[in-house]
């Protein structure tokens, strides 16, 4: 399905949520913020909302001379996350803090390329738009890609992966440290579910804007959500991030949140956008390490066999995930945030209705859209990256 064209006018303000956790990350946090203050579509206000760290808080504060109120010389507003713990309720205290038509998060170690915000906007000049995502490109601490590590799974270190169709695309969920959402879409939602989102270093690892883009999609059945290749932005993959350990890591996380996800939200039948991954992407990416591997090339072996391993991982997880999940019959609910208000009310407004069950995402962080069932006989290869506080 074709994504509506862009038209011109009509392009909303945008707030911008940076959430950060961790002093440990300082510069990084000034940087993605002057990334905002440079973009050629000016950020309405941008709201930096910190998670349970008083000491970070007060230097925030201190830093760009706010106190919560928008008082900042910058248009720069420094928040305390109101609610628990964890990216979920940061990124709700946000979106409820926050004054813009559309809201766009950015992760706390990322910057953003100067026209990011001006393609988001441009979207949003179809009123069918309800969110907005953009491609993440590594920057690796060590400065070049490890020669084992296989494009098919940047969404490991939080960044756009190979497979993703180039371009403006309709796709079924965005991804969450580059996306933007209207407002609307957010509020008829009610936000981001708690207990599935970052938490620190905590397992499992994300999915909460996989499953808030699959609640809107239920609750908004007309709802086009895109990912714009032109709103790009640059993600620090640190040294730690470059190992095995935590790729293999990392992929068993993704399992084990998107058994939280199916289990939450329900899974169908079909699954085709994760069958395109795991039969057309995957098996391609194979086949290239193995033809470099017998071609002498440096990591061909090393790359074919990591999409092994990170499949298994990641099956292994889910699996525990399933079970955990059937016992513990986890349901997740929207992050309450105590004196804000994001109420899980209905979009009004032509062609907005309700809609059946929705479908669990079980694959890559950010999957394009299916296309109409009638349409379905032959299936275009298309397919995920992540974000905020903890990338």
């Amino acid at each position: 399905m074709k994504p509506p064209p862009a038209e011109p006018g009509g392009a909303p303000d945008v707030s911008v949520v940076i959430c950060v956790y961790t002093e440990d990350r300082w510069d990084d946090i000034l940087a993605a913020v002057s990334s905002v203050r440079d973009q050629s579509w000016p950020a309405l206000e941008t709201l930096i909302v910190v998670d349970h760290n008083p000491v970070l808080l007060r230097r925030l504060a201190k830093t760009f001379g706010d106190d919560g109120a928008g008082g900042g010389p910058d248009r720069v507003r420094v928040l305390a996350n109101a609610g628990p713990r964890g990216l979920s309720a940061g990124r709700n205290t946000g979106t409820a803090a926050s004054t813009g038509e559309v809201i766009a998060f950015l992760d706390d170690d990322a910057v953003a390329e100067r026209d990011w915000l001006r393609y988001f906007a441009e979207a949003y000049a179809d009123p069918r738009v309800m969110a907005v995502g953009g491609r993440t490109l590594p920057v690796w601490e060590s400065r070049r890609r490890p020669v084992w590590f296989p494009a098919e799974f940047d969404w490991v270190v939080g960044c756009t992966y190979r497979g993703l169709p180039p371009g403006r695309t309709e796709v079924r969920n965005v991804l969450g440290g580059n996306a933007s959402f209207r407002r609307s879409a957010l509020t008829a939602v009610g936000g981001f579910a708690n207990g599935i989102g970052r938490d620190g270093n905590r397992l499992p690892l994300g999915c909460e804007e996989t499953e808030l883009c699959i609640r809107l999609t239920r609750a908004v059945p007309d709802a086009v959500l895109l990912i714009d290749d032109r709103s790009v932005i640059h993600h620090r993959v640190p040294a730690a991030r470059e190992r095995f350990a935590y790729f293999r890591t990392r992929a068993y996380a993704e399992g084990l949140s998107k058994a939280l996800v199916a289990r939450s939200v329900g899974t169908r039948a079909g699954l085709a956008t994760e069958r395109r991954y795991t039969t057309r992407v995957l098996p391609a990416g194979i086949a290239r390490g193995v033809r470099d591997a017998l071609l002498g090339r440096p990591g061909g072996a090393g790359r074919a066999g990591a999409i092994v391993a990170g499949v298994a991982a990641a099956a292994g997880g889910y699996a525990v995930g399933s079970v955990r999940a059937r016992r513990g019959g986890e349901r997740f609910a929207p992050a309450a945030v105590p004196g804000v208000g994001i109420s899980a009310e209905p979009l009004s407004g032509p062609g907005r209705s309700a809609a059946p069950a929705a479908t669990a995402a079980t694959g890559p962080l950010a999957e394009p859209a299916e296309e109409p069932a009638k349409e379905s006989a032959e299936e275009p290869p298309k397919e995920p990256a992540k974000g905020g506080t903890e990338a």
